[in-house]
């Protein structure tokens, strides 16, 4: 195994971890608490931080991983997710509904960051190991990107069993001491300047991106929106309130991640490879967005339509859409690599997650807005909005990048080993 093999097998393997337990703390979180009877609106409320907190520590990390090195922002990632974790465990059932709120949101706010730290170093590490192999780029993506949503897929579960066997202070210890364990791996095999480049010296600067990121970033938002706006809160709370248990829940979303996981580790193979890396990928990117957006308009008509086992029809429903926006994200998670110029891959991928981070930042927010609103069908038409808006967007993305912007040239796909 190669130097740039072993670094990307390392990378992978940590970002699982740190996924897993990630997954966990949303099932924890949302079904602890809609347990004790909070509304879907406060339900949204409590990941707001964590997601407002993604944008700025995107962007920050970016710059963070290429000034000091990738192998550092992965361990002040987990190190900040540790601490978020105890903090939350130290809730009190005493305390009022209030500070409850307000420190749940605090420590969210924290594994925000930390989620979003972790990622970008992790994302920009496959840029750099790619490199050295030749043509790899959206193969090691996309299996990258498939394998750790299937990862956080298995968190799902873990958190509602957890939940229910441990209870919710006991499963935040539990995932606190796995994530040291992961720490310990990164410090002892990841290389500590890897990545390490020399960062933009000013908010100009960081912020000067080619026009195909720019969009991109655009196009990032209305997608992850649209996810979130029905994810977040909408089926978890539709399911549990047709009559699901905690476990049951968990357990779908965790085979739905799982499954969304894998088919974006196959997305190679449903999407038309080109010699330049942008051709045939771009207008990929543009038929899959204006394909995903057919589904929630149709399943919305089903909801408004009452048709029978609508719970089940709501099932089938989210299993098509999770794979039409499994190939959109491994795609735009390619392009965004393919953009990106290769001095400051992290600055660059940075920029595009913080765009992520707004994305659910939105998709949060609204998702507890209007499901208290008009339910599910709300929830549905936000979907269907926000993905009109991304194929919009898609159909401005160049399909080469200037080289007066600096674009590198880009390993042919075609010539995967």
């Amino acid at each position: 195994m190669n130097e740039g093999t072993r670094n990307y097998a390392t990378v992978t393997a940590a970002y699982w971890g740190f996924t897993l337990t990630d997954g966990a703390l949303r099932m924890l979180v949302l079904l602890h608490f809609y347990r004790l009877g909070y509304s879907p609106f406060t339900l949204a409320f409590l990941f707001l931080l964590y997601e407002a907190a993604g944008v700025l520590a995107n962007l920050v990390g970016g710059w963070l991983a290429t000034r000091y090195g990738i192998a550092r922002m992965l361990a002040v990632g987990l190190s900040t997710q540790i601490a978020g974790f105890l903090l939350l465990s130290a809730l009190s059932p005493d305390w009022s509904a209030a500070m409850s709120v307000a420190w749940v949101v605090v420590a969210q706010g924290i594994c925000g960051v930390a989620k979003d730290l972790t990622k970008t170093a992790s994302k920009s590490a496959i840029k750099l190991t790619a490199g050295t192999a030749s043509g790899q780029l959206f193969k090691w993506v996309a299996f990258f990107t498939g394998s750790k949503n299937a990862m956080k897929g298995v968190g799902f579960f873990a958190g509602g069993l957890l939940l229910q066997a441990l209870g919710f202070q006991a499963a935040l210890w539990t995932m606190a001491a796995l994530l040291a364990l992961v720490l310990a791996g990164v410090l002892a095999w990841v290389p500590p300047l890897m990545g390490r480049a020399k960062a933009s010296k000013s908010a100009r600067e960081l912020f000067a991106k080619n026009r195909g990121i720019n969009l991109l970033a655009a196009a990032r938002v209305a997608l992850f929106g649209a996810r979130d706006v029905w994810f977040v809160v909408g089926v978890p709370v539709f399911l549990y309130s047709a009559g699901w248990t905690f476990t049951m829940v968990g357990a779908f979303l965790a085979l739905w991640t799982i499954g969304y996981g894998v088919v974006q580790a196959a997305a190679p193979a449903l999407v038309r490879r080109s010699a330049d890396g942008l051709s045939a990928e771009v207008p990929a990117a543009r038929l899959w967005s204006g394909l995903l957006a057919i589904v929630p308009i149709g399943l919305a008509a089903l909801v408004v339509a009452e048709v029978d086992h609508l719970e089940w029809v709501v099932v089938a429903g989210l299993g098509l859409f999770g794979v039409a926006f499994a190939v959109n994200s491994s795609v735009h998670s390619y392009l965004i690599l393919a953009y990106a110029g290769s001095e400051k891959a992290a600055e660059d991928v940075g920029f595009y997650y913080a765009a992520n981070a707004l994305g659910r930042f939105l998709g949060t927010l609204l998702s507890g807005v209007l499901y208290q609103w008009g339910g599910l069908v709300a929830a549905l038409a936000g979907s269907a909005a926000m993905l009109v808006a991304c194929w919009l967007v898609t159909l401005a993305l160049p399909t080469a990048v200037p080289a007066r912007l600096g674009a590198t040239p880009r390993p042919s796909p075609q010539t995967e080993s």
